[in-house]
C-alpha cells in the first residue's frame, strides 16, 4: 500500500490487519515501487498525491509490470480525474473520505477469485478464436495471450459465459465489482474500452462487445 498521510496510513493498515491481510506500507513513489518489485503484493492501494513519484505515473509504471488490482485513493472527486486513473489500469477508485468499511469491502471484492456460474471451475470457454481458462486466469485468441487485468478477466468472462445475451450495466457490476460498489458509473465504461482495444481493432474479425443503448453490454462473435 502506498499512501502521502502517515495517520490515514496507519489507520488503514490497522483496520486491514485487524480484517486478517498482511499490510506493507511506503511513505513515497520510489518506495512504493521498490516495494512492489520486492513484496509483489495482491493488490495495492495507491494515493495519487504522494511524493518523489507521482500516484499516476506509479499507477502507469506498475500496470506496465504487472496485472495486480490497484484501487486508488485520493481526495480528488472531480470525474475526469477519476477517469484519468481509470485509464492509466486502476481497477477502481476510492474518495477521501471514506469508511474503513467501504475500503475493506472494496478490497476483500478485488481479492475475490472470480467465479464460474457453472461447471467444472477447470473448464475452458471457447469462443471462436478467445481461449479463457478460469483456472489459470489467462486468454488467448488464436493463440496469442492477451494481458489482462484481474477486473478485465472477471468482466470478460461473465460477458463470454452470456454470449448472445444482454448483461445490464448493473448485473455486469454486481458479477465483477459486488453488489457493495458505489465507484462512479464510468468505470464500467473504461474497462469495457480498453478490453476491446485489448481484443483487436479489426472489427471483421475480433469478437465483439457490443453496447445496447441505454440498457448494457453483450458479446457476439
Amino acid at each position: 500500500m502506498v499512501e502521502d498521510e502517515p495517520a490515514l496510513a496507519e489507520s488503514i493498515e490497522y483496520n486491514l490487519v485487524r480484517e486478517g491481510f498482511s499490510v506493507l506500507l511506503a511513505g513515497d513513489g520510489a518506495e512504493g515501487f521498490r516495494s512492489f518489485r520486492s513484496g509483489r503484493p495482491n493488490l495495492i492501494l495507491l494515493d495519487l498525491m504522494i511524493p518523489e513519484i507521482s500516484g499516476l505515473d506509479l499507477c502507469r509504471m506498475i500496470r506496465a509490470e504487472s496485472e495486480v488490482p490497484i484501487i486508488v485513493l485520493t481526495a480528488k472527486d472531480a470525474e475526469s480525474d477519476k477517469v484519468v486513473g481509470l485509464e492509466l489500469g486502476a481497477d477502481d477508485y476510492v474518495t477521501k473520505p471514506f469508511s474503513m468499511r467501504e475500503l475493506t469491502a472494496r478490497v476483500r471484492a478485488h481479492l475475490r477469485r472470480p467465479s464460474m456460474s457453472g461447471g467444472d471451475p477447470g473448464d475452458l470457454l471457447v469462443s471462436g478464436p478467445l481461449t479463457i481458462d478460469p483456472e489459470r486466469h489467462t486468454v488467448t485468441r488464436a493463440g496469442n495471450p492477451i494481458a489482462l487485468t484481474p477486473k478485465e478477466f472477471c468482466l470478460l468472462q461473465v460477458l463470454v459465459e452470456r454470449k448472445g445475451r444482454l448483461s445490464t450495466r448493473q448485473y455486469l457490476i454486481d458479477e465483477v465489482w459486488g453488489p457493495e460498489f458505489c465507484g462512479v458509473p464510468t468505470t464500467l465504461d473504461v474497462h469495457i474500452r480498453r478490453l476491446r482495444e485489448k481484443l483487436g481493432t479489426d472489427p471483421a474479425t475480433r469478437p465483439q462487445i457490443q453496447t445496447v443503448r441505454g440498457l448494457g453490454y453483450k458479446f457476439v462473435e
